[in-house]
């Protein structure tokens, strides 16, 4: 399982023009693949912004999956960004380039070739709409804006990049009527016997999984100890006299 930031580049998103649709398909695409979501940035259509956000991934090593900002235009500051944070050289790629002028032929000249310059070292990922490639450099993936274009090439980065990991197992209970601060030695203790397990409490007044009042709690991780942690968690609030019951058992 690889984790992944996620970039979500443009003015138009940060002004409400247009709705993000990104995040939810990232998220979903991810997991789908055995991957977990690490975090996401809303970002400008500034170039010092954008390069600030890459110099703090490439540092990291992470893997990160960027949407927008690569076109022709003046306002598609992306490509260039990634390329003066790891230091290299904006160079244009012969095989984006002959895929470009395939395309568009004589109208590719001279800014629609633009979108063929990539951070040097990088490779393309194929666009199955308009076959202008994004580009792939040091584990960053660059994909365009628009959705039918970056999502299918989103599902190619993952697949020929990376292995498909395992998806953690999630357990949980919910636990009507309950107070979070009440419940802070529980859960402590839950981690302390269990450090390396993924923990949340949610409350909610109410919803879809139980109508009143309630928290629920989960546990994560490989299904042993995701289970086992539940479990104990169980106990304790069975030696409390604390009624709880799984989401399963809802009708």
């Amino acid at each position: 399982m690889a984790q992944f930031q996620v970039f979500i580049i443009g003015d138009e998103i940060l002004s409400g023009r247009r709705q993000d649709q990104h995040f939810a398909v990232a998220l979903k695409t991810l997991q789908q693949h055995g991957h977990q979501l690490a975090g996401v940035r809303y970002l400008p259509d500034v170039p010092a912004v954008i390069e600030r956000a890459f110099r703090d991934t490439l540092h990291d090593a992470a893997n990160v999956i960027s949407f927008g900002g690569i076109g022709a235009t003046p306002d598609d500051h992306t490509r260039l960004a990634l390329a003066k944070a790891a230091n290299v050289k904006l160079l244009r790629h012969p095989e984006a380039a002959a895929l470009i002028e395939q395309r568009f032929g004589a109208d590719a000249f001279p800014y629609r070739i633009q979108m063929a310059e990539f951070p040097s070292g990088s490779s393309p990922i194929p666009n199955p709409v308009n076959q202008v490639a994004g580009a792939f450099f040091r584990q960053h993936a660059l994909l365009p804006g628009f959705p039918s274009m970056a999502w299918p090439m989103l599902e190619w980065v993952l697949a020929t990049h990376y292995t498909d990991g395992i998806a953690a197992h999630v357990c949980s209970v919910i636990v009507p009527d309950a107070k979070e601060g009440e419940l802070v030695g529980v859960m402590q203790a839950l981690l302390d016997a269990y450090p390396g397990i993924g923990f949340s409490s949610l409350p909610s007044y109410g919803n879809a999984r139980h109508a009143t009042p309630h928290i629920e709690f989960s546990t994560s991780g490989d299904p042993a100890s995701a289970q086992a942690a539940m479990s104990l968690l169980q106990a304790q609030l069975d030696a409390l006299g604390i009624g709880w019951f799984t989401p399963d058992s809802l009708t």
